[in-house]
Formats: C-alpha cells, sequence, structure tokens
C-alpha cells in the first residue's frame, strides 16, 4: 500500500492526460516518503456513466481514493493527502478555470487484520 484509484468522468478524456496523471501522483506519492516503491499503485478508471450536479454534458470529475496500511500518524498522513491533492489540483488546472470540474481525494486506513499482501516486486527493488 498505497493504492490510488482515480475514477473520472470519460468527458475528461479529450482535455486531459490520465496516464501523465498517474505519473505525476505515482512520484507526489513517493515524495511524501512514507511508502515504499515498490508499494505503490496509481490506477485510473474512467466512468462512462455518470450524473453530475446539474446535469450539464460539460460538468466533470475525478474522486481519488487512496488505500493505506496502518502505522503512520495522523499528521503524516495529513501531509500526504496535502502533497497528493496539490499534484493533482495543478494538473487539473485548467479545469478551474470553468465552473464544471470537482476533484476529491480520501485516504482510508486498513485494518492490518482485514488486508492480505503478497508482492514478489518488493524483494527486487530491495535489492537495489
Amino acid at each position: 500500500m498505497p493504492h490510488l484509484t482515480i475514477e473520472y468522468s470519460a468527458n475528461l478524456d479529450s482535455n486531459t492526460d490520465m496516464a501523465g496523471l498517474c505519473r505525476a501522483l505515482h512520484a507526489a506519492i513517493l515524495a511524501t516518503g512514507l511508502f515504499e516503491l515498490g508499494a505503490i499503485r496509481v490506477r485510473a478508471v474512467r466512468c462512462e456513466d455518470y450524473a453530475v450536479a446539474d446535469l450539464l454534458p460539460e460538468n466533470a470529475f475525478a474522486d481519488l481514493r487512496m488505500r493505506i496500511g496502518a502505522g503512520r500518524n495522523a499528521a503524516d498522513k495529513a501531509r500526504a493527502g496535502e502533497m497528493i491533492f496539490a499534484a493533482a489540483a495543478a494538473h487539473f488546472a485548467p479545469l478551474f478555470g470553468t465552473p464544471h470540474f470537482a476533484l476529491t481525494l480520501d485516504i482510508s486506513e486498513l485494518d492490518p487484520v482485514l488486508s492480505w499482501k503478497k508482492n514478489a516486486i518488493h524483494p527486487r527493488l530491495r535489492a537495489k
């Protein structure tokens, strides 16, 4: 962990680079210093069907949800959230010039008793 999922309205495809956003958010997560490289996952999920606010077709959204493992203090989690949200807001800056875009970020901490993981990437990266 962390795993960051970006759910976004399909109408963003024509005016934003989702692959670039994934890379920028990956860099922001790594820059927090709180997470191991081999644990970071960023993915974008296009939402073809959606209804936003007053239903204008130009309304758009990006909803970022990050799941993290337990063990970080509240101040570190808040700092990470600020850094990640700032990277997302910078990416979407042109859209904030219109009255049709909404951006959200939520961070959820998983209960270690209810979270199972097996990662073959960690040993390779730790060996470097």
